[in-house]
C-alpha cells in the first residue's frame, strides 16, 4: 500500500501528539504557545489532507480511516492534558461527554457500516459546529492565560461547555438517524 501526501500528513498529525504532551508540559514561559501553534498545525494539517485528498484524487481506504482516529487521538489527548492542568469539575464534565460522545458514535457508525446502513450516521450541521466550537476551546485552553483583559482560560471553558452541550445534541442526532436500523436488528 502506498503512503500518500494526505496519509503523510494524517500520520504527521499523530507524530505531533507526543510533541504536544512534551511541549505543553515545558517548564518554560513559551510552552503554552508552542502548544497552541502546534494544535493549529494539527488542525491545518487535518484540513489539508482532505483537501488533498478529494482535489488529486489520492483518498484511500487507508486515509479513511486513519483520519478520524488521528483527530479523535490529538482531541483526547489534548483534552486530558487540560484536566490535569486545570482540574476543575466542570472540564472534567465535560472533556468526559466529549471523548464518551466519540467513542460512542465512532463505534455506531462502524456497526452501522457493518449493517450496510453508514449512510445513516453522516455529519450533520451540529457536529460541525461542535467540532469549531471545541477546537477554539481547546485553543483557549492549552494557552490558558490572559491576554490583556481577554480571560482566554474562562472563555475557554464557556466553549467547552458549549461544544459539550452540542455534543450531546449531535449525539442524539446520530442515534435518532440509526434508530430504524437499530430497531430491525432488535
Amino acid at each position: 500500500m502506498p503512503l500518500t501526501i494526505p496519509t503523510l500528513l494524517t500520520l504527521l498529525r499523530i507524530v505531533m501528539i507526543p510533541v504536544l504532551v512534551v511541549v505543553f508540559y515545558l517548564p518554560v514561559e513559551w510552552a503554552n504557545t508552542v502548544a497552541v501553534t502546534i494544535f493549529i498545525l494539527a488542525g491545518i494539517t487535518d484540513w489539508l489532507d482532505g483537501w488533498i485528498a478529494r482535489r488529486y484524487g489520492m483518498a484511500s481506504t487507508f486515509g479513511a480511516f486513519l483520519d478520524p482516529v488521528a483527530d479523535k487521538l490529538m482531541v483526547s489527548v489534548a483534552l486530558i492534558i487540560i484536566v490535569q492542568r486545570h482540574p476543575e469539575t466542570i472540564l472534567a464534565l465535560s472533556t468526559a461527554v466529549i471523548i464518551g460522545r466519540e467513542v460512542t458514535i465512532s463505534a455506531l457508525r462502524e456497526w452501522m457500516a457493518s449493517l450496510g446502513e453508514g449512510a445513516r450516521v453522516k455529519v450533520a450541521w451540529t457536529g460541525k459546529i461542535k467540532t469549531i466550537l471545541q477546537m477554539v476551546a481547546i485553543g483557549f485552553l492549552l494557552y490558558g492565560e490572559s491576554l490583556g483583559v481577554i480571560p482566554v482560560l474562562e472563555i475557554g471553558r464557556w466553549l467547552l461547555v458549549a461544544a459539550a452541550v452540542l455534543t450531546i445534541v449531535s449525539m442524539f442526532t446520530y442515534l435518532r438517524a440509526a434508530w430504524p436500523a437499530i430497531y430491525r436488528r432488535n
